[in-house]
């Protein structure tokens, strides 16, 4: 039935979140570590995790949310719910897990950006003849 189908995109999505945080971080971050050097891996691990928030927050995690709710709503899970013994209190523990990553997560990528370096500008002004924008270095550091 149709249920079936949201349970199984559920859980789909919820593979491909924690399956694709723990193959970046077990997988391909050892490997580049191990391959090659800062100069060369900085940007392509930039550039892995750039992509996987992109698929993540755009395509997982809504539907995550959504297929979530809609089972806890078929289920007649309240907040009251939550706190019981059984589904609800695996559910509220699942719950503060999710958000305990989400945190995690987001304060990584913040992290992340305010140490990354602005890109050096002068070479290619130099080039063109173009003075560098200093609102384009601006805009650079904080988008991710």
């Amino acid at each position: 039935n149709g249920w079936s189908l949201v349970r199984f995109l559920h859980v789909t999505a919820a593979i491909g979140w924690v399956g694709g945080q723990l193959t970046l971080s077990g997988v391909v971050l050892p490997v580049l570590r191990t391959n090659l050097e800062p100069r060369a891996r900085v940007p392509v691990v930039r550039a892995t995790a750039r992509r996987f928030a992109r698929l993540a927050n755009v395509g997982l995690l809504p539907l995550l949310v959504a297929s979530g709710l809609a089972l806890a709503w078929r289920r007649g899970v309240t907040v009251a719910t939550l706190g019981e013994p059984g589904y609800g209190r695996l559910l509220a523990i699942k719950l503060v897990l999710v958000v305990a990553s989400l945190v995690l997560a987001a304060l990584h990528g913040v992290l992340a950006n305010a140490t990354r370096a602005p890109p050096d500008r002068s070479r290619s002004a130099g080039r063109t003849g173009a003075k560098p924008n200093p609102q384009l270095d601006t805009t650079a550091v904080v988008m991710p």
